[in-house]
Formats: structure tokens, sequence, C-alpha cells
């Protein structure tokens, strides 16, 4: 898949806002909560408000293929949204933004934010990887008739889009997080 833009200034901007003086958080709100792919040395549930979670985002390569696209999670303007933040030590923070370039931003897609998010124990300054409603990847509002088409069909090489949808959704239960969107839409499968 041709990168929308390159990701490297973004990292380069990421790693600068960042500055590598304090712990990394960052918000997961779908599989990176279920599959973060390195260490949290903590992890907290969080509110992020002026954000929501949206089965919205063409996947290509993941979880569909260019000729039957299929679809994943994407932080959209707008609503509110209850995930978790990890916590990585700071000297292991290059790292790890290194390692989730390499993950979610390959294609340079998503637009990294340092977000506020509301935890137990207070706030903090989180990345999140947020999608605009101009992206050629954002899907626009899909019809029932084509999630159902979507979840019986979509697979890409992380497996289909209905497993990462109920994935997540079992993901978010355990933490005691209840999305009744996702619950209404695999409902439709």
């Amino acid at each position: 898949m041709e990168p929308l833009r390159d990701p490297a200034p973004l990292l380069t901007r990421t790693l600068a806002e960042w500055g590598g003086r304090t712990d990394l958080w960052i918000f997961g709100y779908a599989s990176l909560i279920w599959r973060p792919d390195f260490h949290a040395q903590e992890q907290r549930p969080a509110h992020v408000h002026g954000w929501h979670r949206a089965l919205r985002m063409w996947s290509h390569v993941n979880r569909g293929t260019p000729d039957n696209p299929g679809l994943v999670f994407a932080l959209l303007s707008g609503g509110s949204c209850r995930g978790m933040v990890l916590r990585v030590q700071r000297h292991h923070g290059e790292e790890v933004l290194h390692r989730l370039w390499e993950r979610e931003m390959m294609t340079g897609v998503y637009d990294p934010r340092w977000l506020r998010c509301h935890t137990p124990q207070g706030p903090v300054q989180a990345l999140a990887f947020t999608l605009s409603r101009r992206s050629p990847s954002y899907t626009g509002k899909l019809s029932p008739a084509q999630y159902r088409r979507i979840f019986a069909t979509a697979s890409g090489r992380f497996g289909t889009t209905h497993d990462y949808a109920h994935q997540t959704f079992h993901s978010l239960r355990s933490h005691g997080i209840h999305d009744r969107e996702l619950e209404t839409l695999l409902g439709l499968s």
C-alpha cells in the first residue's frame, strides 16, 4: 500500500513534542488495549473528551485487502471515548514510539495527537492516533448491509474484521467499558 504521506516527519515531530524527559503515555481505544506489542509499566482506565471510537477506517492490509477492504477502529473528532492509557518508562519511550510507527503509521494515515486523558489518578497527556474525516481511509457513514458484508467477507494479514471487532468488544468489556455502538454493529453479524 502506497503511503498517504511520509510518516518520518510525523515521528520526528512527535519525538520532539514528547521530549524524552518524562514517561510516555499512549491512549489505547481498540487493539492497543488488547495487543499493545510493547511493555507498559502501568495501565489505567481513561476518558477523552472531544473524540470517539468508530469502526470507520478502511483496512487494505491488516483486516482486508485492496480488493475487499476491511475495517479498523479510528479515533474521530466529536463526542467522548473511554479507553486505557498505557505508561511506558521514559528510557523505553523512543524505542516504543519507533515500534508504534512501524505498526500504526506505515502509511501515514493517522494524525498523532497529544490528548488530555482523564484517569482515576488524575489527568495525563497521552499520544493518540486520530483520523481526519478528510482522509481517504475514512469510510464515511456505512449502512448495516455494508457492515454485514464486511463482517462476513473481509480478512487480511491479521485476520478478519469481524474477529478484530469482537476482540475489541470483549477487551473493552473486561475493562468495564461498554461501547453501545460496537455492540449494535456486532449484532448485525
